[in-house]
């Protein structure tokens, strides 16, 4: 499948991915409503923001009475990692054409992102753009479907939020990590972001996730280096 339809294979390999998201979704539609959003603007901004940490974010804001630019300013800080992941695909995808960058660029999703930068890396680059949208398609209409399914089902079923399904994103992110922890650069930046997250916790407006990006960075360029130089020396 992956040789024949690039397409097909995207879709496929997120499907773990999909799996995970979707009571995350479902949350989502039940908080939105809950948050004092209708049911049209809650589908409205999966459909036109398909960002679901950031939306979370922005729904518990509306609902505490924040102003438009707190929650503007918030959201754009959440949505910052997004700028490492463009600079990480950029090497890849810098020649292709200005339209598929662009609309590849809207459906860039943490969950896309590791799919896609894994096929990458690893050298498959024949069909590249095919497999990404493929991945984007499968994730967007994933979400749009569990938040649909989270709006129509929130009044009926009370409380669905407090169920404890949100712990589906923390093993959705955790699975997209894991796999670069062999590495020991990735190893470093992702204890030292780790570190640095639980540390800021208390900050406001999310400023803790950029903090924590911010010193994963710094730690895996440095344990690169280092890395590098004790090769150097064995050489």
């Amino acid at each position: 499948m992956a040789a024949s339809s690039p397409f097909l294979a995207g879709a496929r390999d997120s499907v773990p991915m999909l799996v995970g998201a979707a009571p995350f979704g479902v949350i989502f539609g039940t908080l939105a409503l809950g948050s004092g959003l209708s049911s049209a603007q809650t589908l409205a901004m999966s459909l036109i923001v398909f960002a679901g940490s950031s939306q979370f974010v922005a729904a518990t804001l509306f609902a505490g009475g924040a102003a438009l630019p707190v929650i503007w300013l918030t959201t754009f800080v959440v949505n910052l990692r997004h700028a490492l992941y463009s600079a990480t695909l950029l090497s890849y995808a810098r020649d292709w054409p200005l339209g598929w960058r662009a609309m590849l660029s809207f459906w860039l999703t943490d969950e896309t992102f590791a799919v896609v930068e894994h096929r990458l890396r690893e050298g498959l680059l024949e069909g590249g753009r095919a497999y990404w949208l493929g991945s984007s398609l499968a994730m967007y209409s994933n979400w749009l479907l569990w938040t649909v399914v989270g709006v129509v089902i929130g009044e009926a079923v009370p409380g669905l939020a407090g169920w404890g399904l949100d712990f589906a994103m923390v093993a959705t992110f955790a699975a997209i990590v894991a796999p670069a922890l062999k590495y020991r650069p990735s190893l470093a930046a992702a204890c030292t972001a780790g570190a640095v997250a639980l540390a800021a916790r208390h900050l406001p407006y999310k400023l803790d996730l950029m903090a924590a990006a911010a010193a994963g960075v710094v730690a895996g360029l440095l344990a690169e280096r280092l890395s590098g130089r004790q090769e150097e020396v064995a050489a």
